[in-house]
């Protein structure tokens, strides 16, 4: 079995998402949202790591995946974005996880199969590959899938070709 957390990195909201793989078995352990509080860029980047870092310790995850930052037109919004993705990438790495990462298009291709689905066809899919999970929000459906993504064509998806390897 390989634990895998997904992370949607987000400044105000950072979804999470935690998945158990066995062979081609997923399974939904927890999701949930990390809410970034502070007056100012530095108190809220410290919420979001402190926030991040009680997860990984409370779900001891194998290994980490996060969603690749797209640029967009505002310039500031995306430098934002990519320190709140630093934080992402941060603490599992603290951890000694390994850390995949994708692209958007690569995790909505995976999991709905299409490059271009909306958030409501993402959430719709991920329900049902983990059926009776109750999932926190869109940015943990969005976490929820990246690890999905991850087990697939990360080194989830290695451990699982080793393991039928040796059957």
């Amino acid at each position: 079995m390989t634990r895998i957390i997904g992370i949607d990195p987000g400044l105000r909201t950072l979804g999470w998402g935690v998945i158990e793989t066995s062979g081609n078995r997923l399974s939904h352990i927890a999701n949930g949202l990390c809410r970034s509080s502070g007056a100012d860029l530095a108190a809220r980047l410290l919420s979001l790591h402190r926030q991040l870092s009680d997860i990984v310790a409370q779900f001891a995850p194998d290994q980490a995946a996060i969603e690749q930052t797209f640029v967009n037109k505002d310039g500031a919004g995306t430098l934002k974005l990519g320190q709140a993705r630093g934080i992402a990438m941060l603490v599992p790495a603290q951890a000694g996880l390994p850390v995949g990462e994708y692209a958007p298009n690569s995790v909505k291709k995976t999991v709905v199969g299409v490059g271009h689905a909306d958030k409501r066809q993402v959430l719709h899919m991920v329900q049902l590959q983990l059926p009776g999970a109750e999932i926190a929000g869109p940015d943990a459906a969005d976490a929820l899938a990246i690890a999905i993504c991850h087990a697939h064509h990360g080194a989830g998806a290695l451990g699982a070709a080793i393991d039928r390897a040796r059957a």
